[in-house]
């Protein structure tokens, strides 16, 4: 699973001193060091099935979306940097390929900010109503740690994470590593098509793989 430290995120309820913030910023850079450090880019985080209802009642799960990214943004209605990747959040839900789910967390007993947050953002994906992050059914325990707003994890075609997002997102980066991606693992996107062409082109590609390796031991 790949590891992109986007900037400082927001930490859950503001730090006001200066000190503090220095100190938060710190501890904020080497966490993101260390994390770095254990994740291996070679491989996808092995991901759950998550199950949300959203704030229309519609139930989602990750299986729904076979075959497209899915990318789970955690958000608060108080985090200035959770609204500056909100059109970038919109035009990528609004490919073909590519799924956004909100979960708004933090809001406490005003859960009007999170409804007046959609409208006044024209936030046209589905949102989750998360409540406290340290609640024992927050929908965080399904798919990985929020210690920061925003954070997002993205999910390949296939179902894995491939990629942890502390901090606001950059739509051209994201494309750019989905691209790369794609190209890298052939085999395990054609699989993630939802159809029977999708298992014919992934017999196809296995096929021709096969041909090449026994013609490399010729």
């Amino acid at each position: 699973m790949h590891l992109w430290p986007s900037g400082l995120p927001c930490r859950p309820r503001s730090i006001t001193t200066a000190k503090d913030t220095i100190l938060n910023k710190l501890l904020s850079a080497l966490c993101f060091a260390i994390l770095a450090s254990a994740l291996s880019p070679a491989h996808a985080a092995k991901s759950v099935n998550f199950n949300f209802t959203d704030m229309n009642n519609k139930n989602i799960r990750l299986s729904d979306f076979r075959g497209k990214w899915v990318l789970v943004n955690f958000w608060a209605p108080w985090c200035p940097r959770c609204k500056m990747e909100f059109p970038d959040l919109n035009d990528l839900d609004s490919r073909n390929d590519f799924v956004v789910i909100g979960v708004a967390q933090d809001y406490g007993v005003d859960q009007g900010s999170v409804a007046s947050t959609i409208q006044r953002y024209n936030l046209r994906f589905p949102q989750i109503m998360g409540g406290s992050r340290r609640d024992p059914g927050n929908p965080a325990l399904q798919v990985g740690p929020v210690d920061y707003y925003p954070t997002s994890y993205l999910y390949a075609p296939d179902g894995e994470i491939v990629m942890f997002l502390p901090g606001v997102i950059s739509r051209q980066k994201l494309v750019a590593f989905m691209q790369n991606y794609e190209e890298q693992n052939t085999v395990a996107m054609a699989k993630a098509a939802p159809t029977q062409i999708g298992d014919a082109i992934a017999a196809d590609v296995d096929s021709k793989i096969r041909t090449t390796n026994k013609s490399k031991k010729k």
